[in-house]
């Protein structure tokens, strides 16, 4: 079986990483040599977390690495496996989902009211946007990874 493809969300992470990187160097150097600070760092740094922590839970999803208990899958069958699996799928959706519905609901909420950031002052709407969209990312690639769990069974049971 051929590596998942998770190319959007793993350079989506890379970037986010990157610049957090980035900008927390920028800060520590400016703050060192001049004693003042990026009003900037702090937002930014908080908003790319967020989009690195639901990027790599993506990537986890789809190639299966995700956190969890194998006893039970350990335990069971092939049929009692594929129950496991989807209830797996089944919990992680449920959450997911949850995130998603009401991350876009105050999302929208933040937009119709037009919120600004208390630090930069811009849009609040820009920094939550990313947390449905990536919520159903991670939905869609661990849906695709049940797929191939139930088609092909788990590599690590062989």
């Amino acid at each position: 079986m051929s590596k998942p493809k998770t190319h959007i969300e793993s350079w989506l992470g890379i970037i986010a990483l990157a610049a957090i990187c980035i900008i927390s160097l920028a800060n520590v150097l400016v703050r060192y040599t001049t004693n003042a600070s990026f009003a900037f760092t702090e937002e930014f740094s908080v908003f790319l977390m967020v989009i690195l922590a639901f990027a790599g839970g993506a990537v986890a999803a789809r190639t299966n690495q995700h956190i969890r208990i194998t006893l039970l899958e350990q335990f069971f069958g092939v049929t009692g496996r594929r129950i496991v699996y989807l209830l797996q799928w089944l919990g992680g959706v449920v959450v997911l989902g949850l995130v998603a519905w009401y991350g876009g609901k105050l999302t929208y909420e933040e937009y119709m009211w037009e919120s600004l950031s208390p630090g930069l002052g811009y849009p609040t709407w820009i920094y939550l946007i990313w947390l449905p969209a990536l919520s159903i990312a991670i939905i869609f690639r661990s849906t695709q990874s049940l797929i191939d769990r139930l088609r092909h069974g788990d590599e690590e049971q062989a």
